[in-house]
């Protein structure tokens, strides 16, 4: 029997809970091992919860849990830095495996967690802290643990690409589209850790860090949202054979790691065009085993249960063995800043409609090195759209261009850059 201890009963922890006690008998059937949620930490005990636990099963004091001789594994479902932190670091030092999906901490104090659990000799497992109920970190850990990963590429949040999907099938403004989100429950009443990019962003770190042995913190991944991206900018990409994707890419070159999150054109014959509504899909590149693809949920109570429920296993088999799985040593590779990336850029411009500007406006791209793959002209009287896709630029050229065209007297208006991605 190994008894299990759940700080936090919400979404998470109760879909969890019902799952072990469902699945208990089965589970035990193939491993031998008898999962039993013996306590649960709340903050609220006299809330209503759909899990079928005795009333002194809960508790308002998780340390109190967390130091039980009779707690043999601690998940963690409560998020956000303290007092999770705190009470992993405790789980961990006292010998019991953890198993968490809170991405904030991992990507935030990774390392710290990561050393605990090796002086611990035990394990800290977060599957469910990246793609929900895609297996995402098993993979990068186990399966591929001997390939050269040279870049993780994917759709990490479901309310974004929810977004993109209903805007792009449907030729909705972005305001609309969240509203509907919102009321679906794909968004939260404040949305901004997703459209913002800081929910992919903290996953995008935990990736790097995995699949590189790298150490990669949240602050070191760049960001930006979709809030700007229009229909305007999503007909011109289909247009061109492209779809709008918020996407986090992790790259190694073998001497320094970039990280980034932020809308992207992706061809539309990519694996990635066709990820829709909330589902999430990440695209492994290996020196190797080439391409991969990982798709599934990568949200809700199911699914991230479902991931917690099989690293628990993974920690309970490995703790009646008497062995552990850690890291190993992870490496201070540079970072790469987002000016010194390199990338395909589209760019829309609105200028005078008078002979001379077409020209003036190539000379600014040719000065700062940015070569122009192709150009549309659109005419509306006085004023003519321009839309650019460049060849591969670097970030840091590219925003010099941008600079300067702002300059240009015969520049109205500049509207989204969007990064490009596969030829």
């Amino acid at each position: 029997v190994l008894r299990i201890g759940v700080l936090g009963c919400g979404t998470v922890g109760g879909a969890l809970i019902r799952l072990i006690q469902s699945d208990a008998d089965r589970i035990a059937a193939r491993t031998g091992i008898f999962l039993e949620v013996s306590k649960v930490a709340v903050r609220n005990l006299s809330a209503d919860r759909d899990v079928n636990l005795p009333p002194d099963s809960f508790t308002r004091d998780p340390a109190s849990l967390v130091n039980s001789p009779d707690i043999d594994l601690v998940v963690e479902t409560i998020g956000g830095i303290e007092p999770a932190r705190q009470l992993v670091i405790d789980s961990l030092k006292s010998g019991k495996p953890v198993v968490t999906a809170n991405k904030e901490l991992v990507a935030n104090v990774g390392q710290e967690l990561f050393e605990a659990a090796s002086t611990g000799g035990v394990d800290l497992f977060f599957e469910a802290a990246v793609g929900g109920g895609i297996p995402l970190i098993r993979v990068l850990r186990e399966s591929l643990a001997g390939e050269r990963i040279t870049r993780v590429m994917g759709i990490v949040n479901g309310t974004t690409n929810f977004i993109l999907t209903k805007m792009t099938e449907e030729g909705a403004e972005y305001a609309d589209v969240l509203i509907e989100a919102q009321k679906l429950g794909f968004a939260e009443a404040d949305p901004a850790a997703d459209v913002e990019g800081s929910d992919a962003a903290a996953k995008a770190a935990i990736m790097a860090t995995i699949a590189f042995g790298a150490k990669v913190v949240a602050g070191d991944v760049y960001q930006e949202g979709i809030s700007h991206i229009s229909p305007a900018d999503i007909a011109a990409a289909s247009h061109m054979g492209h779809v709008i994707k918020l996407l986090a890419i992790a790259e190694f070159d073998g001497q320094e790691v970039a990280v980034r999150v932020h809308p992207t054109m992706v061809p539309e014959h990519h694996p990635l065009a066709a990820v829709r509504e909330s589902f999430n899909a990440v695209f492994l590149e290996g020196s190797e085993v080439g391409d991969l693809m990982l798709y599934g949920r990568g949200a809700g109570g199911g699914p991230t249960a479902s991931a917690i429920l099989g690293d628990v296993i993974s920690a309970a088999r490995n703790l009646q063995q008497g062995v552990s799985s850690d890291l190993g040593t992870l490496s201070e590779f540079a970072i790469r800043p987002i000016d010194e990336t390199a990338s395909a850029f589209y760019l829309q411009l609105d200028v005078e409609d008078q002979p001379g500007v077409l020209a003036a406006v190539a000379s600014v791209f040719g000065e700062h090195e940015v070569s122009i793959r192709s150009m549309e002209q659109q005419g509306h009287g006085a004023t003519a759209h321009l839309v650019f896709i460049t060849h591969k630029a670097r970030e840091s050229d590219v925003q010099s261009t941008l600079r300067e065209l702002r300059d240009l007297k015969e520049v109205r208006d500049i509207g989204a850059l969007i990064r490009v991605i596969g030829e």
